[in-house]
């Protein structure tokens, strides 16, 4: 039997004894996991530092870099998130919906767990803790698949919470870990229906892609943020530059980063200028078309072709465009977007409408920043990703969104005629 495949088998014998946990039973057990993430921070540390320098050896680039890089305040950030998540009220047992069926039976939809989560994905050891706390609270066995440029901090950051939990009272192998980088083992992950519930792929484009073409078992589809804002004619000019400088700049490598600004061609010539010389100076690269690069307001400004409008830079690289109002803008935005965040900026309510109204995404804003699509920021506590898909999710995915519904049905000895 292969490592994978063992694994996963481990893991759905797991799942059956977390879903007969109690809701004190499993906050319990992140609590300690919380804590066990302090407590053993050196060891994690001392993973993490051997991947930044196999990274740097590898010419990784410096957004990369951050999203790999622990120390000791980001360790106790997730400590603390695991620490909020288990504050949240429980999802496991709440009535959906129930009423009282013509023949009297009494009928309840009712949460339950999904069974077992899997999730792939890249250079973020964060997301381990946050997929094993969230998948924990639900009562989800979780099978962790990190890549190669943090497979140090995964391994090592699973092992921790994973004893904790299990110290806790947790069954053992509810959380785990597939040790190989190779790329067949995630191919046999992926191919594990029947074993593996949901499989949640969280990463760039080129992973995200190939785990929904391949994958046997469901996906979750997250993460790729083609984000837009949008500068209407009616628009706060000194209110646009603080929210594109901030949406760009404040953490390039996101993907709730903007990664492209269009702007009414009625305003560009005054709007644009001042926010091109801060993003200039905060040391963004402007792509962008004839009408943008013809204002000469800044030295650093590169033609823009049709493929930037649909590029994901994860950078300090922004496209910016003009467009002739309203229409073309939804318009750009639908086609170019990746329905993860948009943004417009406007003081005309009609205007605002109709952008939340047409524009196809996960979160729309208007006269905000796009860096707030987050489950912290929403409210939901540690996020296991931002779903860009329609089916079973959409947006930042907490705890309501690993679990599934099962109907409950009540009778007195009825039979159906």
């Amino acid at each position: 039997m292969s490592d994978v495949r063992d694994l996963a088998l481990r893991a759905r014998e797991a799942a059956t004894g977390l879903g007969t946990t109690t809701t004190d039973q499993r906050n319990r057990a992140l609590l300690a996991m919380a804590a066990a993430l302090v407590s053993r921070g050196d060891e994690i540390l001392e993973a993490n530092a051997a991947d930044m320098t196999a990274a740097r050896e590898r010419g990784i680039g410096e957004s990369l870099l951050d999203r790999l890089m622990l120390d000791p305040a980001r360790l106790k950030a997730i400590s603390e998130a695991l620490k909020h998540l288990s504050a949240l009220p429980d999802p496991l047992g709440e009535v959906v919906e129930g009423y009282t069926m013509y023949n009297g039976i009494e009928l309840r939809k009712v949460r339950v767990p999904l069974g077992v989560v899997a999730m792939i994905y890249e250079a973020r050891p964060n997301v381990t803790a946050d997929a094993a706390g969230l998948a924990l609270k639900t009562g989800n066995a979780v099978i962790l698949r990190g890549g190669s440029v943090a497979i140090n901090s995964v391994l090592s950051m699973t092992r921790v919470l994973a004893q904790a939990a299990e110290g806790a009272g947790m069954p053992r192998d509810s959380i785990q870990a597939v040790a190989s980088t190779d790329r067949s083992a995630a191919e046999e992950l992926m191919g594990l229906h029947g074993l593996i519930d949901v499989l949640i792929p969280r990463g760039g484009a080129g992973l995200i892609r190939s785990v929904v073409e391949n994958s046997r078992v469901p996906v979750i589809e997250t993460g790729v943020g083609n984000c837009h804002i949008y500068i209407h004619a009616d628009a706060d000019a000194e209110m646009a530059r603080r929210i594109v400088v901030n949406a760009k700049c404040q953490r390039p490598g996101v993907c709730n980063a903007a990664e492209s600004l269009i702007v009414d061609e009625a305003v560009y010539a005054d709007v644009l200028p001042p926010i091109l010389r801060e993003l200039e100076s905060n040391g963004v690269t402007i792509v962008a078309d004839d009408k943008v690069r013809s204002l000469g307001a800044v030295m650093r400004i590169e033609h823009a072709t049709d493929d930037d409008w649909g590029t994901e830079y994860l950078d300090l690289k922004i496209s910016v465009k003009v467009v002739s109002g309203l229409d073309e803008a939804i318009v750009h935005v639908n086609k170019y977007g990746s329905k993860h965040s948009e943004a417009i900026i406007t003081g005309d309510y009609e205007a605002a409408r109709r952008f939340l109204h047409e524009v196809d995404a996960a979160a729309v804003y208007v006269n905000a920043s796009t860096r707030f699509t987050d489950g912290g920021e929403f409210g939901l506590g540690a996020e296991i990703g931002i779903s860009t898909q329609k089916l079973h999710a959409r947006g930042p995915m907490g705890l309501a969104a690993l679990t599934s519904t099962k109907y409950v049905l009540m009778g007195d000895g009825q039979i159906r005629e």
